[in-house]
């Protein structure tokens, strides 16, 4: 690399402020931080960029926190959303986890991988630049999102379209076991509703029963799950039915709906408007005269904001060659002293707007693994808090690097 970077300082402090992004982290998990209720996560983290000296930190109109380091003409950002899912059953944890647990080696709690992980690591990134003097010709932009959860991209459609912050490319620091990866299949929130009429359920024939109506289309879904697109490098596309509903004036009653909700994964190739298309055509709805429509997303932020948003989160990749992968490769290499994986995600993050919607290259590297993500007895590990924040510092300088400055 034409760029003296300092691999060996940057891990020695990296492993210096393990304790430091330990307690963090554990402080992050303490907050009950579900989509749309994360002000005091969202808070505690703008106190920990303030204390670790980052040049400037604020909180935009949608809640999100943005710190800045550097003044330099490359706009290089890393994103980790900071809104978690719930807890689920809790007899299904080992521990309390808000409360959270930590060993020697690892750190327990809701949001451990998914993905406060990667905001600890990021912030303290940003002080080891500072320690170091490694600031340059870049500005870093570090952001905490939010709404992830519940409509992933939606916190950066806000940044890109309202606040026109438009980075080079964006590090997203979801679960990655310390890999890289280049890109996900893209999904789609679809509803089929089908009507039917009531009646009392002694003389089922006086009515039209929408469950039964809806009985045949699941059959035709199922098939057509067997029969999707399929890519190389982010897999096949998938089909799920995930949720389903009725009415029904009582239990001595014919159903007068039904309806269901479909999860649609979405592999290279596919488009969302083939994806509703070939719902539409199968024989089922079409002999039901089934609406077949793409849900929205309207929850106003925990602050008050509403920015709705179809639920339509598109598939993206960022090319091996690309510079900004590139520079994750060789930051990985002079760190570590061998070769990283290469890889994708198999769940959704905000690079479905960042990179599917406006086209800025995404790269992830991320603390945590993906298996942990909204699972009981969530935990990450200390060892990738300090791979991924020593990642974080030397990739600026690895990119000026590729782009030859």
């Amino acid at each position: 690399m034409a760029r003296n970077i300092p691999f060996a300082d940057i891990v020695a402090k990296a492993e210096h402020y393990k304790a430091d992004m330990s307690r963090f982290l554990r402080d992050m998990i303490a907050i009950p931080s579900e989509s749309c209720d994360e002000e005091k996560v969202v808070l505690r983290i703008k106190q920990e960029m303030e204390k670790v000296g980052f040049d400037k930190v604020e909180i935009d109109p949608m809640g999100n926190v943005l710190g800045y380091i550097g003044h330099g003409p490359h706009l290089i950002a890393m994103d980790a959303h900071i809104d978690t899912v719930g807890i689920g059953n809790i007899d299904n944890w080992k521990f309390d986890p808000y409360q959270g647990m930590e060993d020697d080696e690892i750190i327990g709690g809701r949001g451990a991988s998914d993905q406060e992980g990667g905001m600890a690591a990021m912030v303290y990134a940003g002080r080891i630049i500072k320690d170091l003097g490694l600031e340059d010709q870049y500005t870093l932009l570090v952001t905490g999102t939010v709404q992830e959860e519940d409509c992933d991209g939606l916190c950066w459609q806000y940044i890109i379209e309202e606040s026109k912050i438009r980075p080079e490319f964006v590090v997203s620091t979801e679960p990655t076991d310390c890999q890289i990866y280049r890109g996900q299949r893209g999904r789609m929130e679809i509803r089929i509703d089908v009507r039917g009429v009531s009646c009392h359920g002694s003389a089922p024939e006086r009515g039209d029963n929408a469950i039964f109506k809806m009985a045949p289309i699941l059959l035709d879904l199922q098939k057509l799950a067997g029969n999707l697109g399929h890519d190389d490098f982010l897999g096949k596309g998938t089909l799920t039915v995930s949720e389903i509903f009725f009415t029904s004036p009582s239990r001595c009653a014919v159903a007068d709906s039904c309806a269901v909700s479909i999860d649609r994964r979405l592999t290279w190739g596919e488009t969302w408007e083939g994806a509703v298309e070939e719902i539409r055509a199968l024989p089922a709805v079409k002999a039901a005269n089934a609406l077949v429509s793409v849900y929205n997303y309207d929850r106003p932020a925990w602050t008050g904001l509403v920015y709705p948003t179809t639920c339509y989160f598109p598939t993206w990749k960022t090319e091996e060659s690309h510079p900004a992968v590139k520079s994750l490769v060789d930051a990985y290499e002079g760190l570590f002293k061998h070769k990283p994986v290469v890889d994708k995600w198999t769940f959704s993050t905000n690079g479905v707007s960042i990179m599917g919607r406006h086209g800025i290259p995404v790269v992830g590297f991320g603390p945590g693994k993906e298996p942990e993500a909204h699972a009981p007895n969530e935990k990450t590990w200390k060892e990738h808090l300090v791979k991924c924040a020593a990642m974080y510092s030397a990739i600026p300088l690895a990119y000026l690097s590729t782009l030859g400055e």
